[in-house]
């Protein structure tokens, strides 16, 4: 018989790589997929809305570009720090508040507009997040999400993560979020209708082994699987990388293009 899956103890964990690194340092190239979205769902002045695992706030502060009355939430406080300073740089007034995708605490149907870029799909229970969504999604509102697709890079990436670190038994993966028959289910009876399109963002970096140090240095799970290896797997894992990177790699022997695909999605709360 299997070991039931420990959600807290792999919650934990992720805390720990989150808040390891700075993930701002990638998180801000990637605002492009915050605009994107915010469009897709139409975002209007005064919407109330709320970003999901919000990270440093990408989604956060095109809302807020917007006209939105913004409150963007992350069970990591240091995340949270980072979208505070770059919403107080812009002159934003954001409600910034730590709470866990799995349990928010907001009462049913108080949100237009539910937003999450790159972050939800990394809950431990994937069904409670996207159930708590919902919840808090007025009828007729929407629910935005950008993920990483499993064939695509990012994808690819932390499948790789995962063959030299592996992950608890039972875990998820987070790019089931990429998967448009999964999304149906983890939401079934909530949707009144869902858009998904496919999606490209573009790593840009000057070469490979430079990709691979920026997220090395900052990004936490690539940070906490590096820290878990003795120096010989480390080096297996960054060779194992460096062969994914030069697959994928758009612009030649000169510089590092990687198109990465993601699902952006837009579901009606039915």
């Amino acid at each position: 018989m299997s070991t039931p899956l420990d959600t807290n103890a792999l919650k934990a964990r992720q805390q720990a790589a989150w808040a390891s690194g700075d993930y701002a340092v990638i998180g801000t190239t990637l605002q492009l997929v915050g605009e994107r979205l915010a469009e897709a769902c139409d975002l209007r002045w005064d919407e109330q809305v709320l970003d999901v695992a919000a990270g440093n706030g990408n989604a956060t502060l095109a809302a807020a570009r917007r006209g939105c009355r913004v409150t963007s939430t992350d069970y990591v406080a240091e995340l949270l720090k980072r979208g505070e300073a770059r919403a107080r740089a812009e002159h934003f007034k954001v409600d910034f508040e730590v709470a866990d995708a799995e349990a928010l605490p907001y009462k049913d149907g108080i949100f237009d507009v539910v937003l999450s870029t790159f972050g939800v799909m990394f809950a431990p229970d994937q069904t409670q997040a996207a159930r708590e969504m919902a919840r808090v999604c007025r009828s007729g509102g929407r629910i935005g999400l950008a993920n990483w697709t499993p064939q695509g890079f990012v994808g690819q990436m932390f499948k790789t993560l995962g063959r030299h670190v592996p992950p608890p038994p039972g875990a998820l993966p987070p790019s089931r979020w990429g998967d448009e028959a999964q999304l149906r289910e983890m939401f079934a009876g909530k949707i009144g209708a869902m858009d998904v399109s496919r999606q490209q963002f573009n790593f840009r970096y000057r070469s490979a082994a430079h990709f691979i140090d920026v997220f090395r240095t900052w990004y936490g799970p690539v940070h906490k699987a590096f820290a878990a290896l003795p120096a010989d797997a480390a080096a297996a894992l960054e060779s194992d990388l460096t062969a994914l990177l030069d697959e994928h790699n758009q612009a030649g022997a000169s510089s590092l293009v990687v198109p990465s695909e993601y699902l952006e999605v837009v579901i009606i709360r039915y």
